[in-house]
């Protein structure tokens, strides 16, 4: 065996996307580079490693138990380094945070000093819908996660920090302005939800069935990006997160449309499990968010809080 820990990278990455041009996007290398290393590793073994069905890369069993395995070399290396930072003294070591998918418009805000100050520290943030974030923290995956609906059956330290506003958004001139201050409105137009377990969808499905909406037509899209998107397209109307439309806002392109008992108004919150026993690196981010989050959120987002109508009171 002479494989190399570029190569294990390269296949443990291979691993997560099932995918050489995903690959090479996120290691930042030419997919020949890719397609060579993994020839190269696999010729190492007796037995296959991936195999393609269809036009999808899959791993064979083998190779699941060899990514595991070069998970746990990576990660015992990325150890050696971190303490030889350490020794240093620099502050060094990984920061896992898992972030609900519209947490993407505010959690890179709340850590770009952060990582900026303290080069030894690693980040691995995972975006993704609420139920599979819930799951990362109750397991222990994660240091902290990003929410706005708190999970009830957790114990849970939680700091606060901004308001997440929901709007009625619809793309500019698709009915007008006043459509849904009628009664009845909101069942004569198509509704774009996101999927199953996303807290937006919960929290616009609360609503609806609240003021007893029957709807008639419902799309479900699995990201917001894509119910931003087919909103500007004209395919419907969603009760959509400010944070996520801001440019769109301002080009005109999407509008709000002013409607009973709206806007919808939940917090985004920084939890983390309270038997947590934080590592120095995670100590150090939530004394930095702590001490830190006021400027943070003055500093990039006074536009949404002039916006929402919002004001920060931490």
């Amino acid at each position: 065996m002479n494989y190399t820990l570029h190569q294990l990278r390269i296949f443990h990455k291979i691993s997560e996307t099932q995918s050489v041009t995903k690959t090479a996007e996120e290691l930042h290398l030419t997919q020949p580079a890719v397609s060579i290393q993994l020839k190269n590793f696999q010729q190492q073994f007796p037995m296959d490693l991936t195999e393609v069905v269809g036009r999808q890369l899959y791993l064979t069993d083998f190779g699941k138990d060899i990514a595991q395995l070069s998970a746990r070399i990576l990660e015992e290396v990325d150890s050696i380094d971190h303490r030889i930072k350490s020794f240093g003294g620099q502050l060094a070591g990984r920061l896992k945070i898992a972030v609900v998918s519209t947490g993407k418009y505010v959690m890179p805000y709340f850590l770009s000093t952060f990582m900026e100050e303290n080069p030894g520290v690693d980040l691995e943030m995972d975006v993704t819908n609420k139920s599979r974030v819930v799951e990362a923290l109750e397991n222990n995956e994660v240091d902290f996660a990003l929410v706005s609906v708190l999970p009830k059956h957790l114990p849970i330290n939680t700091v606060t920090l901004m308001g997440n506003v929901l709007h009625l958004v619809g793309k500019k001139g698709a009915v007008p302005q006043n459509f849904f201050e009628t009664p009845g409105s909101l069942e004569a137009v198509s509704w774009l939800f996101r999927e199953p377990g996303s807290a937006t969808r919960a929290a616009m499905e609360t609503y609806l069935k609240e003021k007893q909406i029957r709807i008639q037509k419902k799309i479900e899209l699995t990201s917001n990006e894509a119910v931003k998107q087919s909103v500007l397209a004209g395919l419907g109307f969603s009760i959509m997160p400010l944070i996520g439309i801001k440019n769109e806002l301002n080009a005109g392109d999407l509008i709000v449309y002013p409607c009973t008992d709206l806007p919808l108004i939940t917090t985004w919150n920084l939890v983390s499990l309270r038997s947590k026993k934080f590592s120095p690196v995670a100590q150090a981010y939530l004394d930095y968010i702590q001490e830190n989050k006021t400027g943070i959120i003055s500093d990039a987002f006074s536009w949404y809080e002039r916006r929402s109508g919002i004001t920060n009171k931490s």
